[in-house]
């Protein structure tokens, strides 16, 4: 399903509808990019890493090694927000929240070898799952099936509410 800017324009923040979106779906099928997980740490304090991830149609997959604080505090408190953005203006937004399913398995998480080779090609991908892919490797499988999202994109969603002094901004680039 794949929502025109129109009908996306009506629904409001927090509809996972808008996951169909054309801003959507270009932010998280983009190999490119990477996205920021925002978690609560054991102290209770918050966290906001950068994060490899993929889009299965269903949820986001991001794969961390068994072991580390990141996965700790997950099993902990599982409710994370998750953004997705470009860095040119007007920007384009994508903001995830939900609660994270964790599965750790033996060896490689497949999601994370299409990863890697997304983000380092399939010769050098290859090569690195190869060279970790030891006895006794264990990865987790983050799992996050939106329950709340939102968009922004002042170029599709909201055309006509970008700020004056931001297109005044843009134009004097050119």
């Amino acid at each position: 399903m794949n929502l025109s800017d129109t009908r996306a324009a009506s629904l409001p923040q927090g509809d996972v509808r808008l996951l169909a979106t054309p801003t959507a779906q270009r932010l998280l099928n983009d190999s490119t990019l990477v996205a920021r997980l925002a978690y609560t740490g054991k102290d209770g304090t918050p966290r906001l890493i950068p994060v490899n991830f993929l889009w299965n149609g269903d949820e986001v997959v991001i794969a961390a090694f068994a072991g580390t604080f990141k996965v700790r505090d997950l099993h902990a408190r599982p409710e994370v927000a998750v953004t997705i953005d470009t860095a040119d203006g007007p920007p384009q937004v994508l903001m995830l929240r939900g609660t994270v399913t964790l599965a750790e398995v033996e060896g490689v998480l497949p999601e994370y070898a299409v990863m890697q080779r997304a983000g380092l090609g399939e010769r050098a991908g290859d090569a690195y799952v190869a060279a970790i892919d030891k006895p006794g490797l264990r990865m987790v499988r983050i799992a996050l099936r939106p329950a709340w999202v939102g968009v922004l994109d002042f170029q599709e969603r909201f055309p006509g509410l970008t700020p004056e002094p931001v297109l005044a901004a843009m134009g004097a680039g050119q």
